[in-house]
């Protein structure tokens, strides 16, 4: 075979151009349905629009946190700095000007970021950084800086009337980068000269935190796209492990499959830590250990939520490990149902939101007093000790006010009864906790059940658990190390 060499000035050019296909091609994966950065302009604008005359918002980035030794957890950025920039990278700040700035060329600008300083070599341990230039072009922020340049940046926060920011971040490692979050908080410090007494007086977190609450308490179509596919991919999940369910499952591989079925979806993780108790362990609110190694015939409590581009679901099903609920299951079972129906009639553009929670509260109240759990109606509280819902977003109790509903907000509704044994009832009742928890889109009229995907009503949950699931054939193989006992 004969071969021909390429003249040397040809080879450069001819990766250049399969460098180029190969990183389209790799583009070509990546998921198209991001929000873009017409959508965080909008935001800043819209911030801007709010903020009072002569003032400066000031947003940073979340601190890094250690997982374990040398081990760090997967950074999540600061859901602020994600709303009005999208920038995702640790060490970083972002300042939005009320009026247009005038730097010493006499070129006007309106906002300011500050970002990590590409670094190959970082790059090759941590992941790939946008820099100053992906920054402009990803996030279409024009005036984007290196870290290193804030300290230096002239900006003199004493001629505006106004700083807001949100609570400083504490607690900041401290690295041999000087560019990085505690130097960047050191530098505005000396900026402002704050300290812990004068701080109050200097900035205002109070507004700030009002300000952008007032913003993300009211959906975009685009964060609705988002929120919809979070919570449809929830609501999936919890199906599925509803049709596999059986008595000898563990509550952590019951959190493994729905975490499955989200990233099997496209979800990134979950929106907060997955809760999945299997009997008493279901009266424990924030129960995440999901240790038990056999659920057993009791009820499962699962609240288990997906993120979807920073976006997250928050959905809560109750059901019976064995297929069917006992007379008491089913008894408290549909007094949180009939709770949370109570609830959602009324829900409207411009309800209070206290209404729907008395009506929750109300509703159990009674009955468990019907039911003789209660003698008193004003004890609700003891098995009944959380609050009706909240919004849900960028967090999943995410920011902004719930006295009024107004369209577009995204809430949930999630009343409950938890009967830890040695309670003061019926022995029959001992162990039995419940919480239905579902997302709604408030409308002008009414409301629209996001999460409707699922099945709420006993009739339902049972029929969907007598139905075969698409992971009823998945079983691995016994591991070597379980067949032998003791040391």
């Amino acid at each position: 075979m004969r071969y021909t060499s390429a003249p040397i000035r040809l080879i450069p050019v001819f990766l250049l151009c399969l460098f180029s296909l190969v990183a389209a091609a790799q583009e070509d994966f990546l998921p198209n349905d991001y929000l873009g950065k017409e959508f965080y302009a909008g935001r800043r604008e819209a911030l801007r629009a709010a903020m009072p005359d002569s003032s400066v918002a000031v947003i940073f980035a979340y601190p890094t946190r250690t997982f374990s030794n040398d081990v760090e957890y997967l950074y999540h950025a600061n859901p602020d700095m994600y709303y009005f920039s999208g920038y995702k990278e640790p060490h970083s700040v972002l300042i939005i000007f009320k009026e247009p700035q005038t730097d010493s060329a006499g070129r006007t600008y309106k906002e300011v970021l500050f970002v990590q300083k590409k670094n190959p070599q970082a790059e090759q341990w941590t992941g790939r950084r946008l820099g100053t230039d992906g920054a402009r072009e990803k996030l279409g922020i024009q005036d984007v800086y290196n870290g290193a340049e804030f300290k230096n940046f002239p900006i003199d926060f004493s001629r505006f009337k106004k700083v807001l920011h949100d609570r400083l971040p504490g607690d900041i490692p401290n690295s041999n980068d000087k560019a990085d979050l505690y130097d960047l908080v050191d530098q505005f410090r000396q900026k402002m000269n704050l300290t812990d007494n004068n701080m109050q007086q200097k900035t205002d977190t109070r507004q700030y935190l009002d300000l952008t609450g007032k913003l993300r308490r009211i959906k975009t179509p685009e964060e609705l796209s988002l929120l919809r596919k979070a919570v449809e991919i929830s609501c999936q999940a919890h199906n599925e492990v509803m049709k596999t369910i059986h008595p000898n499952m563990s509550e952590l591989e019951i959190q493994g499959l729905q975490e499955y079925v989200h990233k099997k979806q496209g979800a990134e993780g979950v929106g907060y830590g997955s809760i999945v108790g299997s009997g008493e362990n279901g009266c424990v609110l924030h129960y995440m250990e999901n240790t038990k190694t056999k659920i057993g015939g009791s009820m499962l409590l699962m609240d288990v939520g997906a993120e979807y581009h920073g976006y997250t679901a928050d959905v809560t099903r109750t059901i019976p490990a064995d297929g069917k609920y006992s007379a008491e299951e089913r008894a408290i079972y549909q007094l949180v149902y009939d709770a949370q129906e109570a609830a959602f009639k009324t829900l409207k553009n411009g309800s209070k939101f206290a209404d729907a929670s008395n009506a929750a509260r109300e509703t159990i109240a009674e009955g468990l007093v019907k039911l003789g759990i209660l003698k008193d109606k004003k004890e609700v509280w003891k098995f009944y000790p959380h609050g009706l819902g909240h919004h849900i977003g960028l967090d999943v109790h995410d920011r902004g006010a719930m006295e009024t509903l107004l369209k577009d907000m995204v809430i949930t509704i999630e009343p409950g009864i938890y009967i830890p044994s040695n309670s003061d009832c019926d022995k029959k009742w001992w162990g039995i906790a419940v919480r239905i928890e579902d997302d709604l889109l408030i409308t002008e009229t009414g409301y629209e059940l996001l999460s409707r995907f699922s099945p709420r009503k006993i009739e339902d949950v049972e029929k969907m658990i007598s139905q075969k699931s698409a992971l009823d054939n998945f079983k691995l193989d016994p591991l070597e190390s379980g067949k032998k006992k003791g040391f």
